[in-house]
């Protein structure tokens, strides 16, 4: 069937090809201020132009509120309510002339920013000192230090056994006593929804002409470029630096605030009765808390001297080692005892306060992505940093597993270490950082290579005054076209170098000619599909889903050619013709199937392809495709699962993968919400959203009193997300290394491209690379991405992101050079895409050899002799041990739970970004009891990380640990009552609800833990489910069985652990 399907890009069927297609409407002829800019990232806000107040680690871009995105319309990311309060007096954005525009900059209906320190949109407050110290982050790689950081271990008597999806919920009345706030879902009363509160219309803001570029000779061709996101400039309140404007600005435009969700955006989402808004800074209010001991960071241009970073300019150097041990390897000392082969681990004596674990975060760090014309290291993935586009891409779009590339591919398997790419080109920036540039050569389109067809980069080489360049990635010369000349000044670089994004950017956008275009870009297309079977009816999972999608029908982008369709399906599939009235009865029916269901939804948008939603409550059970009970089977040979793969985690047949290769081919991306009560076989009918770019939301067990607010919040970050549609993405890289194997949520039907009907903020493909020739020592790799994307506006785009990195022939520069964060991302990514195939057991073997092998690597070449009861870690790769325990104890490489755990674990990891691999598997934990005991001018939201051991878990103490993706709140049998009584409003921890919905009181403690996990939601873009853990009942339990560092049956203590590793490579030293 798939053969008769014509390749993205060509006419759709039943269009008639000799037809010249009408020119595409442009839709920005006429837009708010208020609407995401193409669909990209939209975070040039009229803001202060310094970085703003970054508490604690790991912010990323969040899916949460945002104003409505176009005039008119209800506010996408509030629920019914008053219309949110204004600032007393907000920064204005400069609009073009003959423009009005209103923009609430309050913050949403019925609650304030639950960021904490977060402006709101569009402005950043006037008050805001330049930056605050974060608080301690757990997931941060430390740098090199000043001086050796060594983890001596003491003797022991023995081993010791973490859209916006936050939608800013309309007030709903309270429901219970006065005072008493909820921080759930809202509470739905009966008939429709009520719609968000009606800002006054904003004036249209008419598309501004793109900027020219600077003039040059051979005038016929003007390549012109303007902000994807730009916007007029905003001059810095009084005593801040501002910031300069880059030479290539853009032309006016309407500032547009973040997206909706994001961590820089107002977030919001249902409030809940009784629930205190926290805190937010409004223009003039005071400045926002700073962290004892810190100091503003630098500010571009103009900034402090740049900071160092893990492995930047330093000699490798011994670490606990005599005369003086030295910053670039930690030490770990363990007993003679444990050290010989076959001593039992118990005997080890190691001081368990001394081995390697996640230090806090320092201040925002200014990262200059190059310096003195060589590649900066990038900061931790987990920090906070600001990027300052040097040449080289942010680190946001692309990271490298080692910053310094191995001229041979005998290095590279000395090291022990993966070479790859992770590379996310659609991630959200950093307010204070410069949007991405668009770049517009006209009908000829941009510059390319004429050998690889690599895009025009800073690292092409031009000669012979200008008139030809030399390609980077293939080495080819090339001839200048005419119009593109320009002479070269003394340093041998174009004199307009700095004037055109192109040549001085590591990332652009082109706007793509029509030789990138055989048809009409598609129009933004979304079809719900609806379970309305008595399961989910009855569940409260359709009203739930009804509910969001009437919220979110507002939020969807604006335009003449956006397309939204309903159906619903129990026995029979029912369609609906939105243009008749809304009592009018559905247009029909037939048999449902999981085939039927799906076939009958792709073909009502088959001929212009689009996005998918379906919400789906039991398992499809009969007709072509249907699925059947599987769990039953695995239970039974539940033991058989440790010695051979689980069919379980792999697709019943091939009918569903033969279904998605149809939708990738028509450009249709699916994306599933389960809101189940039992079974549905995740791993066959998530083969749909893998293939088509899409994504799998997990909501087991479904609740209709917790869940409904989170569905809300995942669909509205779902649909209003910097995204994009029929894209199609190729890695390029220099000669000697070559592409291996891509790996993530995309169709592949040639080696070289990866098709994406959807692409979106938080997608990340992984691209494993090898050697294919020797490189150079001293020469530069480069590395280009390319996307050539669909705006939701119709606009057809080029992404080009490009890392170019130092060669060596030096093992022990790889070790100071590696990325710890993008190399235990990898090594998830790996294991989630061998789970299907090979046994358990042997995954787990395979990440703990994979952790052995670099770090004996480390030891064996790069480590000067010592005592043989010392672990030596090098200094980038320290907390690899704790990393490789937590994985193997992870949700998806043990043997208990649920089988549709483990494919959504499968699934998740799969599209995982960067700064949310760590925490997954290492949470972050914290002392709720303790919060009103925080030190005098602390004034950070979340305190200190506790270490994941029982040890620090005490029975009268009340602790929150979450990991990106649910939150736990944990009760001891011994709490004071009078703690309960503020935070949960009961006497014991018997009172305490099983369905747990975290309410705000009138005191301190209780607007503190509202706070935290408010901030924690802001930090992980994720709405987070609450769950509530009891000592003594099966939740207390499961919350301790995310205590990685204690033995279990999952695996070893951290001890054991490192004893285990330290044991390995003495074997292998010896052998």
């Amino acid at each position: 069937m798939a053969a008769f399907v014509p390749p993205p890009g060509v006419p759709r069927p039943n269009n008639n090809s000799n037809t010249p297609p009408p020119p595409p409407p442009n839709y920005n002829a006429q837009r708010s201020p208020d609407l995401l800019s193409e669909n990209m990232h939209n975070l040039n806000l009229n803001r202060q132009q310094q970085p703003p107040n970054m508490p604690n680690y790991a912010p990323r871009p969040s899916p949460f509120g945002q104003p409505p995105p176009f005039p008119g319309a209800s506010a996408p990311y509030s629920r019914p309510g008053p219309p949110p309060p204004r600032p007393a007096a907000p920064l204005q954005a400069t609009l073009p002339p003959g423009t009005t525009g209103v923009r609430p900059t309050g913050p949403p209906a019925g609650q304030s920013s639950p960021f904490g320190s977060r402006p709101p949109p569009g402005s950043f407050p006037s008050g805001v000192a330049p930056t605050s110290q974060p608080a301690s982050s757990p997931f941060q790689t430390t740098g090199l230090p000043s001086g050796p950081v060594a983890t001596p271990l003491a003797p022991s008597s023995g081993p010791r056994p973490g859209p916006g999806p936050f939608a800013s919920g309309q007030a709903v009345p309270p429901m219970g006593a006065p005072g008493r706030m909820s921080n759930g879902p809202p509470a739905f009363g009966s008939g429709a929804v009520p719609g968000g509160p009606r800002f006054p219309p904003t004036g249209n803001l008419p598309e501004p002409p793109v900027g020219p570029q600077p003039p040059m000779s051979g005038a016929p061709r003007t390549p012109t470029m303007h902000s994807v996101l730009g916007g007029p400039a905003v001059s810095a309140p009084p005593g801040s630096t501002a910031q300069q404007a880059p030479p290539f600005s853009s032309g006016p435009q309407g500032m547009r605030p973040p997206p909706p969700g994001s961590p820089y955006s107002q977030q919001s989402w249902p409030v809940q009765q009784g629930q205190v808004d926290p805190p937010t800074q409004f223009p003039g209010a005071a400045p926002p808390p700073q962290f004892p001991g810190s100091s503003p960071p630098p500010q571009f241009p103009g900034s402090s001297p740049h900071p160092q970073f893990p492995g930047s300019a330093q000699p490798p150097r011994m670490y606990g080692m005599p005369p003086q041990p030295l910053p670039n390897q930690s030490m770990t000392t363990i007993s003679s005892a444990a050290s010989q082969t076959g001593t039992p681990v118990g005997s080890s004596k190691i001081d368990p306060n001394q081995i390697p674990r996640p230090g806090p975060s320092s201040s925002v760090l200014l990262h200059e992505t190059r310096q003195a014309n060589q590649a900066n290291p990038p900061p931790p993935a987990t920090s906070d940093y600001i990027v300052r586009d040097n040449g080289n891409c942010s680190p946001r779009y692309m990271r490298c597993t080692i910053n310094q590339i191995p001229c041979t591919a005998d290095l590279l398997t000395t090291s022990g270490m993966p070479l790859a790419l992770l590379v996310e080109p659609f991630a959200l920036p950093h307010p204070s950082e410069e949007p991405i540039q668009v770049v517009d050569f006209g009908e000829s389109g941009p510059v390319r290579c004429s050998r690889c067809k690599g895009y025009i980069n800073p690292f092409m080489k031009f000669i012979d005054q200008g008139r030809q360049f030399i390609c980077n990635l293939c080495g080819f010369t090339d001839e200048t076209p005419r119009d593109y000349h320009c002479n070269l000044g003394p340093d041998g670089r174009r004199r307009d170098a700095d004037d055109r994004p192109e040549l001085c950017r590591g990332t652009v956008e082109f706007v793509a000619s029509k030789e990138y275009m055989v048809r009409d870009p598609m129009p933004a297309v979304y079809f719900f599909l609806i379970d309305v079977s008595m399961n989910a009816v009855q569940t409260g999972a359709t009203a739930a889903a009804c509910s969001a999608i009437n919220q979110v029908i507002a939020d969807l982008p604006e335009g003449p050619r956006t397309m939204v369709g309903i159906a619903t399906f129990d026995s029979t599939i029912h369609f609906y013709n939105l243009k008749r009235a809304p009592s009018s009865a559905p247009d029909g029916g037939e048999r449902r199937d999981v085939r039927a269901l799906r076939t009958a939804a792709f073909l009502a948008i088959k001929s212009t392809g689009g996005k998918l939603l379906v919400f789906q409550s039991v398992l499809p059970s009969t007709g072509i495709g249907a699925l059947s009970a599987r769990e039953a089977e695995g239970r039974a040979n539940i033991s058989s699962t440790e010695k051979e793969p689980n069919k379980l985690l792999q697709p019943v047949d091939k009918t569903l993968k033969t279904m998605a290769i149809e939708f990738a081919e028509y450009q249709v991306c699916v994306d599933l919400f389960i809101t189940t009560q039992s079974y549905i076989d995740i791993a066959s009918i998530s083969v749909i959203p893998r293939t088509t770019g899409g994504q799998v939301y997990y909501y087991y067990p479904f609740s209709a009193v917790s869940d409904p607010a989170k569905l809300y919040n995942d669909l509205r970050w779902n649909v209003t997300r910097p995204q994009g549609f029929e894209a199609v993405m190729r890695v390029r890289c220099s000669q000697g290394i070559q592409v291996q194997e891509y790996f993530g949520n995309f169709c592949k039907r040639i080696p070289t491209d990866v098709d994406l009907p959807g692409i979106d903020c938080d997608k990340t493909i992984m691209v494993m690379l090898k050697h294919d020739d020797k490189l150079q020592d001293g020469s530069e790799c480069s590395f280009q991405c390319a996307v050539l994307y669909t705006t939701v506006y119709g606009q057809r785009r080029i992404r080009v992101t490009t890392l170019s990195l130092p060669c060596t022939s030096m093992l022990s520069n790889l070790f100071r050079a590696a990325d710890l964060d993008t190399q235990f991302s990898c090594y998830m990514k790996q294991a989630a895409n061998e789970i299907t195939s090979s046994p358990l057991v042997r995954v787990r073997e395979q990440m703990t050899n994979l952790c052995i092998s670099s770090l004996f690597s480390y030891r064996k070449y790069c480590a000067t002799v010592s005592s043989s009861g010392q672990l030596i870690l090098p200094e980038a790769l320290k907390l690899l041990p704790l990393y490789t325990l937590a994985l193997i104890k992870s949700t998806g490489l043990r043997t208990d739970g649920k089988i549709d755990e483990r494919s959504v674990w499968i699934n998740h990891v799969s599209s995982l970004s960067v700064p949310l691999a760590v925490p997954l598997v290492y949470p972050r934990m914290v002392a709720v009891h303790d919060l009103d005991a925080k030190k005098e001018g602390d004034e950070s939201l979340i305190p200190l990380v506790i270490p994941l051991a029982s040890e620090h878990v005490s029975d009268d103490g009340i602790y929150l640990l979450e990991n990106g993706e649910e939150c736990l709140i944990y009760v001891g049998n011994l709490v004071d009552s009078g703690i309960l009584q503020q935070l949960f409003g009961v006497g014991t921890a018997d009172e305490l609800p099983t369905q747990f919905v975290l309410q705000q009181y009138d005191n301190s403690l209780s607007k503190k833990l509202n706070n935290v996990v408010n901030e924690i939601r802001r930090q992980r873009c994720s709405y987070l489910r609450l769950k509530l853990c009891k000592k003594g009942d099966p939740s207390g339990a499961f919350f301790l069985s995310h205590l990685v560092e204690d033995q279990s049956p999952h695996g070893p203590s951290y001890v054991e652990f490192l004893v285990h590793v330290h044991r390995q490579i003495q074997i292998k030293m010896s052998s």
